[in-house]
């Protein structure tokens, strides 16, 4: 029995049930809210989308809990990427994925903000993931894990004063999110105000291939085969190597990988050079990002597409972000791919992709505008990352009882 009015550490069992059973009956025709995994958001720590379902459709095979529930993701990538959060739905019962955890707080032991931000926690996650079984894509945080997790608890009107402290940083936080998102969308309304939906071309502008936008058709590459890049070539420093995961992060997350000089050399005919254009070709099919300019010459594995264009034709960013995000590029792409499980794309069926072409000058205004939001974005990515810094802090310190 844990005493109300002293702080204890405690484990997490002892003060909230971890995934309680569903103990009432309901009438099958009762409507309840049913929360996928995708309707659990990260970066807002709440459930975000549900739908409405009797409850005799989803009374069997899936996860109950009750408005106001912790959920927390437990199979990977979703419990490293920080799906926990807590549940606010439109109906008192909720049901969703098996793959969530439910703790319910006791109200006269514990405050559920209290908790959440303690799940929430870079010391807790870090801990989970060590703990986590199963192997690939099947990893999973066990609930004994759960369960016994050491929580700092002082007295219930102490616990909702650091709540309330947590809540605010994380408030910030949110809104910080909230603004790049918008940013996000402005910079897709510049591009449709001034062409148009490509897959509709109201302008009429001409649509040109890849291919017709490059100075040789040798600018557009796919990385070396297996035979001509082996492992045992790698090494910790030299000329970068790129891969998959470094274009899906538009090269802000670092390779580990280099080449010798001389071997760099032997691949010159792979190389990425800034300006360029790096599009992934399995996996992820059709992601791409252009090459940073101030990043030294670098080569692509196998992996991956380079589009080099002339820059007397076609705009780097322009062409970029048609080939990103334009529904008539993906639906090119979808059909040269092998349909929709998109297994992979080849030089040759790249290379005859059409894109919008309109005049260079159109083109280079458009990301001029686009510079600028990129711009402000970046300023608020670096507030971002203060904020993430400080909530880290904060929540390291209400969980080692130093918050006064």
């Amino acid at each position: 029995m844990v005493e109300l009015t002293k702080t204890r550490t405690v484990r997490l069992e002892d003060v909230a049930h971890v995934n309680p059973r569903l103990s009432e009956k309901i009438d099958p025709s009762t409507f309840v809210s049913f929360v996928g995994m995708a309707g659990l958001s990260a970066d807002r720590a709440a459930t975000e989308t549900e739908d409405a379902l009797p409850y005799g459709e989803v009374a069997k095979g899936y996860t109950a809990f009750q408005n106001g529930d912790l959920l927390l993701a437990k199979i990977t990538p979703c419990f490293e990427n920080g799906k926990i959060g807590q549940a606010r739905l439109s109906h008192r019962l909720g049901f969703g994925s098996t793959e969530f955890h439910v703790i319910r707080p006791r109200p006269e032991l514990a405050e559920s903000r209290f908790l959440l931000h303690f799940l929430r926690s870079p010391k807790f996650r870090a801990a989970g993931e060590m703990r986590m079984t199963g192997s690939g894509g099947q990893r999973r945080v066990p609930v004994d894990y759960v369960k016994q997790a050491q929580v700092y608890l002082p007295p219930l009107g102490e616990q909702r004063r650091i709540a309330a402290i947590l809540d605010k940083a994380d408030e910030l936080r949110t809104k910080r999110l909230r603004a790049i998102g918008r940013l996000d969308v402005l910079a897709q309304s510049i591009f449709y105000s001034m062409f148009g939906d490509p897959a509709r071309n109201p302008h009429q502008f001409p649509k040109r291939q890849l291919v017709d936008l490059c100075a040789a058709p040798d600018d557009i590459r796919c990385g070396p085969f297996g035979t001509q890049l082996n492992k045992d070539e790698f090494r910790s420093t030299g000329v970068p190597l790129w891969g998959i995961k470094n274009v899906n992060k538009s090269f802000k997350l670092p390779t580990h990988e280099f080449l010798e000089p001389a071997t760099a050399e032997r691949l010159d005919s792979y190389s990425v050079l800034p300006g360029d254009i790096v599009m992934t070709r399995k996996g992820t099919v059709g992601n791409c990002s252009v090459y940073p300019e101030n990043f030294p010459r670098g080569i692509m594995h196998s992996d991956l597409l380079r589009l080099r264009l002339d820059q007397n034709i076609a705009n780097v960013r322009f062409i970029s972000d048609q080939l990103h995000s334009s529904r008539d590029v993906s639906h090119q792409v979808s059909l040269i791919s092998g349909g929709a499980i998109m297994a992979g794309i080849n030089v040759s069926k790249l290379k005859t992709i059409k894109v919008l072409a309109p005049p260079l000058a159109d083109q280079n205004e458009y990301a001029t505008r686009v510079s600028a939001v990129d711009g402000l974005k970046d300023r608020y990515r670096v507030q971002l990352a203060q904020l993430d810094a400080l909530c880290a802090s904060l929540q390291h310190r209400a969980f080692k009882g130093e918050l006064r």
